[in-house]
Order: structure tokens, then C-alpha cells, then sequence
């Protein structure tokens, strides 16, 4: 149940993305192929550096996961009626916590990696005028019941590339736990105490956490 919960409330997007020379990001299909195969083969590779420093799997989330995430995009969502009220400097500065705030997350997740396998939903058709897509993955493991993890990403109009920008896991969407978790805070005491607790949050160490099989 730890991972599960890990997954319902820490993660964004996983599987994770690789580098960008290598990857169609106009296709959100593919593109979640390519990059969770590439991530996860990471992962596997760099066990021993991640075992012995776990702090090292920010790192791998800056540079597998980061490019490819919409976080302004996610932060506004999780901001909700409370953005009409902010400065635009407390905007980027609440955008600038968020995402440190989520690699923290995702680095603390993936230290729950025991070498599972992912199974990513077939290409479908999508319709030229439709800017979001959910696609079903999910994480296979041979000693527990299968997790499915469907992530959403967003088309950007201009450049025509995909995010992803929020992930529903049991039928629990990120963004939506966030939102119901701050949304009291951000209207009693402001964007700018949320910002400093997420910083605070982001900060602290990353722990490798005993796995459920462990």
C-alpha cells in the first residue's frame, strides 16, 4: 500500500522522459514509449550511485522528467480561484517552489524502483482540434497487482508539442488532491506562506525508502 500511495499523491508523470534529441514530443503516445523505456533503463543502470546517494535522483528528475512537464501549467491548476489574487512576482515564485517541490517528490518515489515493468496503452487517433490526452500506463510488478497510472498531457497551440501536467492513479487525480490539501491554506493565509512551507518541503534530504517487498 506504500507504493500505491506513493504514486496517488507524490507523482506526476511516470513513466518518466528521456532527453529531448531523442524523443516525439508530437505525439503523446510515443512519446511516453520512448521516454519510460529510456528513464527506466536509467534507473536500472545507475542503481548502485542512486543506492548509495539517493539525493542523485534529483538529478535524474531534472533531466528525464523536467523538459517535459507543464509545471506552470500544473501550478496555476493547483492555485485554482486563488490566481486571480496573486502578484505576478509571487506567480513565479510560487512556480518556482511547486517545481522543486515536485522533483523532490519524484526523486523520493523513485527510490521505491525494484525494477518493475510498465505497459503503455496503444497509439490512438487523435482528433486535430483536441489539446488533452490521457494515456493509460501501468506498472507491472510480479509481486503485487498491477497499478494504473493515467497520465494527462496538454498540446501547446503554438509550438504543437505535448506536456504532461497531472496524473490520475484509483481514480485520484494529482492535481485535484493538491488543490483540496492547500486550498485552505492559500485563502487564509496566502500564496506566499504556501510558497515558503513547499520550499521548506522541497529541501529535505531524500531518504531511500524499504520497498513493499522488502
Amino acid at each position: 500500500m506504500k507504493l500505491i500511495r506513493y504514486f496517488l499523491f507524490c507523482l506526476a508523470s511516470l513513466p518518466l522522459f528521456a532527453s529531448a534529441a531523442t524523443v516525439d514530443v508530437t505525439n503523446p503516445y510515443t512519446m511516453m514509449a520512448t521516454v519510460s523505456q529510456t528513464t527506466f533503463d536509467r534507473l536500472k543502470a545507475e542503481q548502485g550511485r542512486i543506492q548509495a546517494n539517493p539525493d542523485y535522483l534529483r538529478i535524474v528528475v531534472k533531466e528525464e522528467l523536467l523538459p517535459y512537464i507543464n509545471t506552470r501549467y500544473a501550478a496555476y491548476k493547483v492555485l485554482g480561484p486563488q490566481l486571480k489574487k496573486t502578484t505576478k512576482e509571487q506567480r513565479n515564485d510560487f512556480v518556482d517552489a511547486f517545481t522543486d517541490y515536485l522533483v523532490a517528490s519524484y526523486a523520493q518515489v523513485l527510490t521505491q524502483y525494484t525494477n518493475q515493468d510498465i505497459k503503455i496503452e496503444p497509439p490512438k487517433a487523435i482528433p486535430a482540434n483536441r489539446t488533452i490526452v490521457s494515456v493509460r500506463v501501468d506498472i507491472v510488478d510480479t509481486k503485487r497487482p498491477p497499478i494504473r497510472l493515467d497520465f494527462k498531457l496538454r498540446k501547446n497551440k503554438k509550438t504543437k508539442e505535448w506536456q504532461g501536467f497531472d496524473m490520475v492513479a484509483e481514480g485520484v487525480s494529482m492535481i485535484s488532491t493538491k488543490q483540496s490539501e492547500w486550498s485552505g491554506q492559500l485563502r487564509t493565509e496566502g500564496v506566499d506562506v504556501v510558497t515558503q512551507n513547499l520550499i521548506t518541503l522541497a529541501a529535505k534530504p531524500i531518504r531511500r525508502e524499504a520497498s513493499a517487498n522488502e
